[in-house]
């Protein structure tokens, strides 16, 4: 493109200078052609003024005649005078009528015969009177043949004046027109963009229209307003990152805040638990004992069984109240052989008598699950599971699904129901203590389940199943035994 504008300049400027030639080239001929003209009317006005000296002689020539009849000699001078004189106006040859030559020989041949010794006076009267009349004639008609040709010389003058005044008029306001199109109404349009970069106005020029002379300013102009809007792109997104990550501060702020709430409320919680758990055992250790005695009193087998199950369970409780009183003092939960299968089928056992019947209990898992956890802890999670999805499934007809499965150094267990599914609120947020979807809820039995997960170094995943229900898969190392 440059080596192309520079190419148009290059013709351009050629193009105004040859127009510059042409116009002092046009003068100067106007001027050297006047100067041709106003010498040859200078020949012409002195040829004149030689035949009006040759008729002032002849008048002179004629008036001594008249004076001094008897005066030949003078005569004889001035008729010499006279020869020499129309001699050299027929060798100089400025005459403007065509007839001029004719008359000069005439008079020439007239001058001769007065000059004649024998010729007598008043011939020589009679011929001096004619060459007079012919000189007079010729005079005249010379001056007026002169006068048309200066009338000639002048329009011609006038009208070549015109002409060349016409054409650096036609130069003058061509290049006027061409100068404020082509150059000054780019320019003001250029003082427009520049103003509309002060706005932040960064939108290119269409250039097909612009004039090649101005292209380079105008493909600049663009260059830079590309470059300025690419710039503005990137302090935009530095901007929005900082906005961004000072939101991300923010959040993370008011999260550790609220985090820092939960905890005081969940230490009150604990120090609640505690004294609990604390006033609990004494009666709970009666009960166990009744139990037990009522237990050696009844002799119906499906009774006892029943009665052992209370009595598992009251021992679980207690196991409970003494793992709150240690979570209180941050005592770790003790790490036992514990087989999950046994403890899942014990667990919905107890569980089928707190739901209600309309919710089905289903279950899987493999013989060779015995490995070392925190067996009590591990039941009251699951316990919680799958209250939570009674809970959820209510008085409609569903299934509880548990499944266990063994990974290479891990066990893997999964709660599953067809109830209305997880809140989309708890999906994206996460667990959090005392936030809960379901009306009356604590809060409290998802939080307690991701806290034994996290403790024990696994993961907890919840989501929700196709075409409806909840999911919950805790994946918690293990030793395998």
């Amino acid at each position: 493109m440059k080596p192309f504008s520079y190419r148009y300049a290059q013709v351009r400027g050629w193009a105004l200078l040859g127009l510059l030639l042409l116009v002092l080239v046009l003068l100067g001929g106007m001027i050297w052609r006047n100067l041709e003209r106003f010498e040859t009317v200078r020949a012409y006005v002195g040829y004149t003024h030689h035949i009006q000296e040759v008729a002032f002689k002849l008048q002179d020539a004629l008036t001594g005649y008249f004076t001094t009849g008897s005066n030949r000699r003078l005569h004889a001078q001035q008729l010499s005078e006279l020869s020499t004189r129309l001699a050299e106006l027929a060798r100089h040859d400025y005459h403007v009528a065509a007839d001029t030559p004719n008359k000069l020989t005439e008079v020439s041949g007239l001058i001769v015969e007065i000059s004649r010794e024998r010729l007598p006076p008043e011939s020589q009267e009679a011929l001096l009177l004619r060459a007079l009349k012919i000189t007079s004639a010729m005079l005249d008609q010379e001056t007026l043949e002169r006068e048309r040709l200066v009338e000639e010389i002048g329009q011609a003058t006038r009208t070549e004046i015109s002409l060349v005044f016409g054409v650096l008029a036609a130069i003058l306001l061509f290049g006027g027109v061409f100068f404020r199109r082509q150059i000054l109404a780019p320019l003001n349009n250029l003082k427009e963009l520049l103003l509309r970069l002060a706005h932040e106005d960064f939108t290119p020029i269409e250039t097909a229209r612009i004039d090649p002379l101005l292209l380079p300013v105008f493909n600049s102009y663009n260059d830079m307003v590309k470059r300025l809007a690419e710039l503005e792109e990137v302090k935009r997104h530095h901007a929005e990152s900082l906005e961004a990550e000072v939101r991300a501060a923010t959040r993370a702020l008011l999260e550790q805040q609220a985090s820092l709430s939960r905890t005081e409320r969940l230490a009150a919680v604990g120090e609640l638990a505690a004294g609990i758990a604390h006033e609990l055992r004494n009666p709970l250790a009666g009960i166990q004992m009744t139990c037990v005695n009522l237990r050696n009193e009844i002799d119906d087998t499906e009774q006892a069984e029943r009665v052992d199950l209370i009595i598992a369970e009251l021992k679980r409780m207690g196991r409970l109240l003494n793992e709150l009183l240690d979570n209180g003092r941050h005592t770790p939960a003790p790490v036992a052989e514990c087989d999950v299968g046994v403890l899942i089928r014990e667990l919905v056992t107890l569980t089928r008598y707190q739901i209600q019947p309309n919710i089905r209990l289903d279950w899987s898992a493999s013989n060779d699950l015995v490995c070392r956890l925190p067996g009590c802890r591990l039941r009251q999670t699951l316990l919680n599971l799958i209250l939570n999805s009674a809970q959820a499934i209510g008085d409609q007809n569903g299934t509880i699904e548990i499944c266990a499965c063994r990974g290479d150094d891990h066990v893997l267990l999964t709660v599953t129901d067809d109830g209305p599914g997880f809140p989309e609120e708890i999906l994206q947020t996460g667990i959090r203590p005392f936030a809960t979807g379901r009306p009356g809820g604590t809060g409290l039995g998802l939080a307690m389940v991701q806290r034994f997960t996290r403790d024990l170094g696994g993961q907890l995943d919840i989501s929700n199943v196709e075409p409806r229900g909840a999911r919950v898969s805790l994946t918690l190392p293990c030793q395998w035994v």
